[in-house]
């Protein structure tokens, strides 16, 4: 009888734990379900994006195409928040700095390197008319500077001396008709050649030079010497060439890029080693139609003022291009821009005080500026200083969201290994 009993009571008791191990774990799994169910409630998913270039957005889960790197959920909650949050404590001991996205003309200029060279345009050629013969030379060596109205040599010319003597001999006839043939004598003397002071030489002294001397039309270098003293010449032969020096021609080599930037006459600073600290100022004088196939560089023939006859043909200098004006672009202090090597963004600040990291397509750099192509609109407030802090939070925020999915990923793991989710 009592061992009935006890076998009673027994079977009571395993039911009752049979029963509620049971009741345990089928609340439990009710209460994982609801918490899943909430969860799934609470934080549905918009979107996939790469955290380094978010405004790509993606409809599922992946590697990004952008970085090594798996794209990161965007949740509802998330996306009403957005951007990145930093106490305003925390931003002022950064000392975070602003700039707002301005749009202005920006005077792009771009830089060369070229060859000083004698300005063709200054090139006297001093020709004989006549054969003759050279009695005396006073320029004696090429490359001499000479200036103006600066004896280079005495000629003897028969057909100069007979052609004075002609004239000679009409100066002091007094018959009207006379008078026209004095003016014809008068003019084939300037016709032959024979300078001005020679003739003048004549009227006044009334007898012909036997020789004649021969002067420097202008300032400049002897840049050629063709006779020496007491050497023949032929009528059409060059007996000096003079090169003047008041401009020079500097070659600058453009690349082929930038040819479109350069404009007719556009302005030119020079800079020659030989004269640190100088400036020259010139103009383009010509971009020479043809481009050199195996450096993809056009020529530029720059004139450049040289009225002290400092830079000297042969030099190198360095040139200063400003480029043809352009229309007014965005811009941005180049310290504002983080370039990667992939990819370049800038940091913006939104009205609710969230920092976005923005990517965009930056044009021409110059005096600290950079042209903003893509990207940002006029108005925005840009961070200069602390903007690599506030990208490393981006990607801070978006490592944190990855590992904060792996323990869920793991746990789904083990409920589906544990006996208790077994059927």
């Amino acid at each position: 009888m009592n061992h009935r009993m006890q076998l009673s009571a027994a079977g009571v008791v395993a039911v009752l734990i049979a029963g509620g191990v049971g009741y345990f774990l089928g609340h439990r799994q009710s209460i994982r379900a609801g918490d899943q169910q909430v969860a799934s409630t609470e934080r549905r998913i918009l979107y996939w994006h790469d955290p380094m270039v978010p405004s790509a957005r993606f409809d599922k889960p992946g590697k990004s195409p952008y970085m090594d790197m798996q794209l990161v959920p965007v949740y509802a909650d998330e996306a009403e928040r957005g951007g990145v949050h930093i106490n305003p404590n925390v931003t002022q001991s950064l000392g975070i700095r602003l700039r707002k996205v301005e749009k202005r003309a920006v005077s792009s200029r771009f830089d060369a390197v070229g060859s000083v060279a004698f300005d063709e345009g200054l090139l006297t050629v001093v020709q004989a008319r006549v054969n003759g013969y050279i009695t005396r030379l006073y320029v004696k060596a090429p490359l001499e500077r000479v200036k103006r109205g600066q004896p280079l040599a005495e000629i003897l010319s028969p057909e100069w001396l007979a052609a004075q003597q002609d004239y000679l001999a009409l100066l002091d006839a007094t018959s009207p008709s006379v008078q026209p043939i004095r003016e014809a004598a008068r003019q084939r003397l300037a016709v032959l050649g024979v300078p001005q002071a020679t003739i003048q030489g004549l009227e006044r002294d009334r007898r012909p030079d036997a020789t004649t001397t021969l002067v420097a039309p202008i300032d400049g270098v002897v840049t050629e010497l063709a006779v020496r003293e007491g050497t023949a010449f032929v009528a059409g032969g060059p007996l000096f060439r003079i090169n003047g020096l008041a401009t020079v021609w500097v070659n600058a080599q453009i690349p082929e890029a930038q040819v479109s930037s350069v404009g007719d006459s556009a302005a030119v600073e020079a800079r020659a080693t030989a004269w640190p600290g100088t400036i020259f100022k010139g103009r383009i004088g010509t971009l020479l139609p043809d481009v050199n196939s195996q450096t993809r560089t056009a020529t530029a023939r720059v004139v450049i003022d040289n009225p002290e006859r400092r830079l000297l043909p042969g030099m190198f200098a360095s040139l200063s291009f400003a480029a043809a004006g352009s229309e007014p672009q965005l811009v941005v202090p180049s310290e504002a821009v983080i370039v990667t090597g992939e990819r370049s963004v800038v940091v913006v600040v939104r009205e609710d005080g969230a920092f976005d990291v923005v990517p965009v397509q930056v044009g021409a750099e110059r005096d600290g500026v950079s042209t903003i192509l893509t990207g940002l609109e006029e108005g925005q407030s840009t961070v200069l200083s602390g903007q690599f802090l506030i990208d490393s939070e981006a990607s801070l925020q978006a490592t944190v969201d990855r590992l904060s999915q792996a323990p869920a990923a793991d746990e789904v793991q083990k409920d589906k290994a544990s006996p208790e989710a077994r059927p």
